[in-house]
């Protein structure tokens, strides 16, 4: 149990420092970021979704919430706040837009490329796509 919350305290003080400027301005992915492919084969995306869950779940709570609409604890302190996954903006964008984001990060979004692999990330996306607002 020391470790979520170790986790968090480190996200909190990360978020401290991060560059708040770069924050205020809409977060759109390059455009070549459309172009990155799914590499999950479309039969196999639910049990993807379901691998992505857990990698949420240890990695991604605390700033984005439980029900992924950003209102984890830490994103509450966070300015602007965390996206809400469920939402229209985020599910509009492609799979290459998502993994983009997850993948280089910004401002208090970590760069998840040297921590969490590139499946796990993969599996994030289908988990974003499973989400919904409801």
């Amino acid at each position: 149990m020391k470790t979520p919350f170790l986790l968090l305290i480190t996200v909190l003080f990360l978020f401290s420092f991060s560059d708040t400027h770069a924050q205020t301005e809409a977060w759109i992915a390059p455009e070549n970021a459309k172009e990155i492919e799914n590499i999950v084969p479309e039969k196999k995306r639910d049990a993807s979704a379901k691998k992505g869950s857990k990698v949420f779940k240890a990695r991604c709570v605390f700033c984005h919430g439980k029900a992924a609409k950003g209102d984890g604890l830490a994103g509450a302190r966070l300015n602007p706040k965390p996206a809400d996954l469920t939402s229209a903006n985020v599910q509009s964008q492609t799979d290459g837009e998502i993994f983009w984001k997850i993948t280089n990060g910004r401002g208090s979004m970590p760069q998840w490329k040297a921590i969490v692999s590139e499946e796990e990330r993969w599996d994030l996306v289908n988990f974003i796509r499973s989400v919904n607002g409801e």
